[in-house]
């Protein structure tokens, strides 16, 4: 989150401590206007993309293999189609008004605008990604175009108000859509404003943004079903050894995710060797194609779907191919991330956290499977995201357990001592991990 959040838009000057004291109410009443517009707006583009991939995607994996007579995800369709989406999104990369957005390595939640221009290249790439069963999920190419056209239209329509006021207003209406809650905005907005510069109280500060959060859950609710809710069987009286499991699994899970964020430079760079996204796309959708006919069909797409049918087999599969659906996951999640497939990296990471919460309750059967799961999420998404906010947010939504929060909040602390100045799975300009 490298932008500035202010008070009311704002930027505090030395003029303004000199200023006459304006009422908080008269600032920000006149946000809620453009919050709603912006928060509703962000949801649209969310839905209206999630809608054309899965329509898509539905083309690519029922009606085609259907039509040829083809097992959908056999070994040689799974390995065809990924290969072609990477030379249909290289294409798109490679021919687009600035090549469908920057790096995506270089790309975290958030960030300064694009150009407007760039908006439709990469949604396209994205949408192409998500519907040919990339491992990445729709959250920053979504928040990235939200930002580009709230700040390209905010200016024009109040060129007084400073862009940063927009950047938030995008990335609340963003989060608020993509997670069907206000919550989650207000969680990265909170950690985002600590030690800014700003006027006003906190809540004063995240007035705005929380209304365009809570305009774009509203407006995925009412078209959508949005739910992290995975049917884990609820935890209802938490014991010590439930502490105990919650914390070992948090703090192996972290370790497991930073396996990757320590590989992901490595790999970025080996792809970067062969320069033209119409060789590097190509060769990223051979390797997910490779990968995912040895993982299968659930180590496709983003993961949310996928993730859901993983729990609902608890006891079905072996602690050997549990293990093997997480190391497949993850080698596809930087796979893709590192050879410039446009995506995020939340949903895989759900996905990799619960094969490898299942585990460890395969190994240890004693372990409730809310806790494994829940607490392998979170220390796989504090590795791979570093916002320990969110990570607890979405780890205690799937557990679905008001008892499951202490834990959780618990096991974040040596998850958080694990991860915290190790290489991020995010990289600087000149292709080294952040820490």
């Amino acid at each position: 989150m490298r932008h500035l959040l202010t008070y009311g838009g704002a930027v505090a000057t030395d003029h303004d401590a000199t200023a006459p004291a304006e009422s908080p109410v008269r600032i920000l009443l006149p946000q809620v206007l453009p919050a709603l517009v912006v928060g509703v707006g962000s949801a649209l583009l969310f839905l209206g993309v999630s809608k054309l991939a899965e329509e898509l995607q539905s083309v690519l994996w029922e009606t085609l293999p259907d039509a040829l007579d083809i097992g959908p995800y056999s070994s040689l369709w799974v390995i065809t189609v990924l290969t072609a989406t990477g030379v249909a999104v290289g294409l798109v990369i490679w021919k687009a008004p600035g090549h469908a957005g920057p790096d995506p390595a270089s790309e975290g939640l958030g960030g300064p605008p694009m150009a407007p221009g760039v908006v439709p290249g990469l949604l396209i790439a994205s949408m192409l990604a998500l519907a040919g069963g990339v491992s990445l999920g729709p959250e920053q190419p979504t928040i990235a175009s939200a930002i580009a056209l709230a700040a390209w239209l905010g200016l024009r329509a109040a060129p007084g108000v400073p862009g940063a006021f927009w950047v938030s207003l995008a990335i609340a209406g963003t989060f608020g859509a993509l997670f069907g809650t206000p919550v989650a905005a207000a969680l990265v907005l909170s950690e985002a404003l600590v030690g800014r510069p700003g006027q006003g109280s906190l809540w004063d500060r995240l007035f705005a943004p929380l209304v365009a959060a809570g305009a774009g859950a509203m407006t995925t609710q009412l078209l959508s079903d949005p739910s992290f809710a995975m049917g884990l069987p609820p935890l209802t009286d938490p014991g010590w050894e439930d502490l105990l499991a919650a914390l070992v699994v948090a703090a192996l899970g972290a370790l497991f995710g930073l396996l990757g964020c320590w590989a992901f430079p490595h790999l970025h760079r080996a792809f970067g060797r062969l320069r033209h996204p119409m060789v590097m796309l190509p060769v990223g959708g051979l390797v997910l194609g490779l990968l995912g006919a040895l993982g299968g069909q659930l180590t496709l797409f983003k993961g949310l779907h996928e993730t859901e049918e993983l729990v609902a087999s608890i006891g079905e599969y072996s602690s050997g191919e549990l293990a093997k659906l997480a190391v497949v996951k993850l080698a596809a999640l930087l796979v893709a991330a590192a050879c410039g497939f446009r995506g995020g990296r939340v949903f895989p990471a759900v996905f990799i956290g619960a094969a490898f919460g299942l585990v460890a309750q395969a190994l240890v059967p004693e372990i409730h499977p809310a806790v494994a799961v829940s607490s392998a999420v979170l220390g796989v998404l504090l590795a791979t995201t570093r916002q320990g906010w969110v990570s607890l947010f979405i780890a205690a939504v799937i557990a679905s357990s008001p008892a499951m929060l202490s834990l959780l909040c618990l096991a974040t602390l040596p998850a958080w001592l694990i991860v915290t100045g190790r290489p991020q799975l995010e990289l600087d300009h000149q292709g080294r991990a952040l820490r």
